[in-house]
């Protein structure tokens, strides 16, 4: 902390709808410091994304990383635009550059309905959700990312890495996760590996070595799934499942899927957590379609923030801090609970500020 009970926090708002949801996300930090009295927020708002790299050429300027290194926690809102790209095509995608930079090898991105909450599936344990899914952040099929092998102009080549190392440290991340799930009544103390091990020794080895370390565990369950099995699962039952680990590219893509069942990506927050930093933002793109419109749905924002306090009170040993993000969470489920706050995005009225207000109205009370 930057003094006894100041936290320095850097507030990358990005682009689009990033912006628009990031405000609310800190009112409603102050007011949790606020009713606490034992801690406070210190925002240091750095710029980076695709607008940053439209006006000078730079997406992620390194004085922007120096600042965002030496400040106790990055809150992220989104980044990137579709029609600013760089000379290849790819999109501007700073968030990537900071998992890799900050060494942030677990992605974090929990499940949890609630009673109100917009979910897509009508069986009722639909509404009372609570999985999380870890997605390794620094290699997989993503290691080749901007280094892809052209072979004159009728073969490209992307290579899959996954080592000993990167698989460990996801699996211990998610097998203490998962023990601490289990002290809490949340979980059923399960860990599955997510893979394609009968397809790619890539797979095979991830999954030997997931097992290696799940043996030191053995109050846990640890099993696996091929990754095709568990996207059809993700739809007909995804209250079976608990934790899960996966490869960077499938991560990338059932989490996504995972978010619709929570209502949309509107309602899904994320970490990207390593040993030494933490990383907090909504799931969801800038959404340039809606900037501006008031339309943008902050609860994703919201639940992040939440998720901060849980990793800040966790690391600085802090109750009181991991006591403010419960209560954060509580109240965006409490702003859903009576069914009648519907965001844009599936087909309600509810926007920025209806949502906003109706938690901190509850934060407030």
């Amino acid at each position: 902390m930057t003094s006894s009970n100041s936290i320095h926090v850097a507030v990358l708002p990005g682009d689009g709808i990033g912006r628009e949801v990031m405000d609310p996300c800190l009112e409603c930090l102050d007011v949790l410091a606020a009713r606490s009295g034992g801690f406070s927020f210190t925002y240091e708002t750095l710029e980076a994304g695709a607008g940053v790299f439209r006006d000078t050429g730079v997406a992620l300027p390194d004085d922007v990383v120096k600042k965002a290194g030496a400040a106790d926690v990055m809150l992220l809102g989104a980044m990137g635009l579709p029609d600013i790209r760089y000379e290849d095509g790819r999109e501007i995608t700073p968030q990537i550059e900071l998992r890799e930079i900050f060494d942030l090898y677990a992605g974090v991105r929990p499940v949890e309905t609630f009673p109100g909450s917009p979910v897509p599936l009508k069986d009722p344990r639909a509404a009372q959700l609570d999985f999380v899914l870890i997605r390794e952040n620094t290699e997989g099929l993503f290691a080749s990312r901007g280094a892809c092998e052209m072979v004159g102009d009728y073969e490209a080549r992307d290579t899959m890495v996954i080592t000993r190392k990167g698989t460990e440290r996801l699996s211990d991340f998610a097998l203490k996760l998962a023990e601490r799930r289990k002290r809490q009544g949340r979980g059923q103390g399960r860990v599955t590996c997510v893979d394609k091990a009968n397809v790619f020794g890539s797979f095979a080895f991830m999954r030997k070595v997931f097992y290696e370390r799940a043996a030191k565990f053995p109050e846990l369950t640890a099993d696996h799934a091929y990754v095709d099995a568990t996207a059809l699962a993700l739809v007909r039952n995804p209250w079976v499942f608990d934790v899960m680990i996966t490869e960077n590219m499938f991560g990338d893509i059932l989490s996504d899927q995972a978010a619709a069942l929570m209502g949309g990506m509107g309602m899904a927050p994320s970490a990207d957590i390593g040993d030494k930093h933490g990383l907090f933002q909504p799931c969801h793109g800038t959404a340039p379609d809606i900037m501006g419109s008031g339309k943008a749905n902050p609860s994703a924002m919201l639940l992040s923030g939440a998720m901060m306090l849980d990793w800040l009170g966790e690391t600085m040993n802090s109750p009181e801090l991991a006591g403010a993000g419960e209560t954060f969470r509580n109240a965006v489920r409490a702003a859903f609970s009576d069914g009648n706050l519907i965001p844009y995005e599936v087909g309600g009225s509810a926007g920025l500020r209806e949502v906003s207000d109706r938690v901190l109205d509850i934060l407030k009370s």
